[in-house]
């Protein structure tokens, strides 16, 4: 145990040395077991912040994400994971700076991250939100979220209507009610993806 612990540590570490380094846009730590953002990461790149545009989180044991993370790397403008699908879909997802948050235990989000005005999609798949993530309504440049794989059950269609970029959001194998299942559909302008009820994901 100690043995795997001193190897995913030295990895992380790993990880951020070549990031700051050779200049990089990217901070890959997926895959790395991390419950936490580790704090010390924020001093050793503190004088690299701005450059990062793509930071991978996904597949690790994830939490919660604090508001200090939202603040110091508010020049992220995408948080997405699988490109949403919206390739597939037609939903038109852009490239660009990435933050990859699917395959973790997270359940909310702090309200700081109501700073990432320029944020165009934001993959939460695989986690664990009860309740839809609101604060994402107020973000005026966002383009696709992907909630696939929680356990959502109501939805703010009305504030979703009322966002000016939103093109896509994937609801899939999520228990939602009959009545956004209702509700929705006159109201929206963007595509909204939904299991039939009762629909289970598959096994991964």
């Amino acid at each position: 145990m100690l043995r795997k612990m001193g190897e995913a540590v030295a990895r992380v570490a790993r990880k951020v040395n070549e990031t700051v380094e050779s200049g990089s846009d990217t901070l890959d730590l997926a895959e790395c077991k991390l419950v936490s953002f580790p704090v010390g990461i924020y001093k050793v790149l503190r004088n690299v912040t701005d450059q990062i545009h793509l930071i991978t989180l996904a597949n690790n044991e994830l939490k919660a994400l604090t508001s200090k993370f939202m603040t110091t790397f508010c020049q992220l403008r995408a948080l997405i994971g699988k490109r949403l699908e919206a390739r597939v879909q037609g939903g038109g997802c852009q490239s660009g700076p990435e933050l990859r948050l699917e395959g973790n235990f997270l359940h909310r989000l702090p309200n700081e991250v109501s700073t990432l005005q320029h944020l165009k999609a934001i993959d939460l798949s695989r986690n664990q939100f009860h309740d839809f993530p609101e604060q994402l309504t107020t973000l005026p440049a966002l383009e696709n979220i992907n909630l696939e794989e929680n356990e959502i059950v109501d939805v703010p269609v009305e504030k979703l209507a009322a966002m000016p970029a939103l093109h896509l959001i994937n609801l899939r194998f999520n228990p939602l009610n009959a009545e956004v299942r209702v509700i929705a559909p006159p109201l929206i302008k963007f595509n909204m993806l939904m299991s039939p009820e009762g629909a289970r994901a598959p096994p991964p």
